[in-house]
């Protein structure tokens, strides 16, 4: 009876006892299936996850058992609030546990899209391709050198008599270091460079002076052979094939244009055309020299230097460019191949051994029509003999002064220039080669066997 009382008089006790039951069922049932959840997930997240749990479960708690609605009780009151406390405490618990999650994902994109980026190498190609031709100019400079020409000059005093005023720059340009020793570099620049120089001063890249000794010349090419001597910081540069290029190739020239204050600039450019011929105007006479002609800007004091491929490789040496006015674009190399052949003559024999004649010739037009009152008519055209070196192959043949050579070895000859590219091209020392001539009108011939000798000496 007293415990029937006591339940009557507290209402709640077994609808308590059966909704405690109920909920501990339920959590039960819900905590095996979120267990059975749990045992899946990682390790690291099962803090966050019971914590999780709780909250949705006091939630799950609160929607589900609707009570009828009884008198209010204080203590059923403070257990709500108690709840809620509990059930905001474990929220906030596990927000920063969310949102760290949240701001994990984010930043695994980011890190995927830099490693999408990277992935594309255009950047990294267009790197690597400048540096290597950084890398090839700068080891090809190693071997570019500046010349200067010191020359002797003449002053005269007041009283007109002729003295020496010293030594005094004439001018400057570039020369390729081809070759070393021990302690010894030989260099190849152009004739025109160091002619008539008294004193040659070569400044390396690394700004030391040396003088200079002159190996050999060639007048007639515009190719000279120096060398210095010493402990030498340098490098040589070595030769690629000429006969390779094609127009379009990338090529550089380096040199020292307008003095040594720009030593070693580096311009740009493409080979424009192969095989050109340029006639040209040599201390040894007129000639067609053989050049490549390219876009890449060459200026006084470039003359001499290197014009190089890609590869870093000697493809000629640059040596004239046209200057008029309006025109630009224009420079001209000696073809390496060429270059090599000759430097190798100079440096053996201090010159390039070519078959002599032995005759001076002049144009028949340089000549006074008095002199020619013997030529015939339909003779327009030829190369007169002005003098004939006693000793050489023409004398021994019977050429004399006044005669006009008109063709040799079937080649016709229409002036001084013909007959030199011919003889200098066509044919080689110790050649027997027919010869045809006006004299006092008749034309003749005569076979002459081709000698050697100094140019100076021609």
């Amino acid at each position: 009876m007293e415990h029937q009382n006591e339940n009557k008089n507290n209402p709640f006790s077994d609808q308590n006892n059966t909704n405690e039951n109920q909920n501990e069922n339920k959590y039960d049932t819900s905590f095996n299936v979120q267990q059975e959840h749990d045992n899946e997930e990682n390790a690291q997240h099962e803090l966050i996850q019971e914590n999780s749990f709780q909250t949705e479960n006091s939630g799950e708690i609160r929607s589900s058992v609707k009570e009828p609605k009884k008198p209010v009780r204080w203590g059923g009151f403070m257990k709500t609030i108690a709840a809620g406390v509990i059930g905001s405490a474990l929220t906030l618990s596990a927000l920063p546990f969310v949102e760290s999650a949240q701001d994990e994902t984010p930043a695994a994109e980011v890190s995927q899209s830099e490693t999408a980026v990277s992935d594309v190498n255009v950047q990294k190609v267009n790197s690597e391709a400048t540096g290597n031709l950084a890398d090839t100019i700068e080891q090809a400079s190693k071997a570019i050198v500046g010349i200067v020409n010191y020359q002797d000059q003449q002053q005269v005093d007041p009283f007109g008599r002729a003295m020496s005023g010293g030594e005094a720059e004439s001018g400057s340009g570039s020369g390729v270091i081809f070759k070393m020793t021990d302690d010894e570099a030989y260099i190849v620049t152009n004739n025109h460079v160091i002619e008539n120089a008294s004193k040659v001063e070569v400044t390396l890249h690394d700004g030391e002076k040396l003088s200079a000794e002159l190996v050999g010349t060639d007048p007639l090419t515009d190719i000279a052979v120096i060398k210095i001597k010493g402990d030498i910081s340098a490098e040589v540069l070595p030769f690629g094939d000429s006969s390779q290029l094609r127009a379009g190739d990338q090529v550089l020239a380096i040199g020292n244009p307008l003095g040594l204050d720009l030593s070693r600039t580096v311009t740009q450019g493409i080979v424009s055309a192969v095989d050109r011929s340029i006639a040209v105007s040599t201390s040894a006479g007129e000639w067609d020299l053989d050049v490549i002609q390219t876009d890449a800007a060459i200026n006084p004091g470039n003359s001499g230097g290197a014009l190089i491929n890609a590869s870093g490789e000697l493809v000629g040496i640059n040596s004239l460019k046209i200057s008029e006015s309006g025109v630009e674009g224009l420079g001209f190399a000696i073809p390496s191949n060429d270059v090599e052949a000759l430097i190798n003559q100079l440096i053996e024999n201090g010159q390039v051994e070519r078959p002599y004649l032995g005759v001076g010739l002049a144009a028949l037009e340089e000549i006074p029509q008095f002199y020619l009152r013997d030529v015939p008519e339909n003779v327009t055209a030829g190369a007169i003999i002005t003098n004939v070196d006693e000793s050489s192959a023409a004398a021994k043949a019977g050429l004399q002064a006044e005669d006009i050579i008109v063709s040799i070895g079937g080649t016709k000859v229409t002036g001084p220039d013909d007959l030199r590219k011919a003889l200098y091209t066509d044919f080689k020392i110790g050649d027997n080669v027919t010869v045809e001539y006006y004299r006092q009108g008749e034309l003749k011939e005569v076979e002459v066997t081709l000698a050697s000798k100094q140019l100076e000496t021609e």
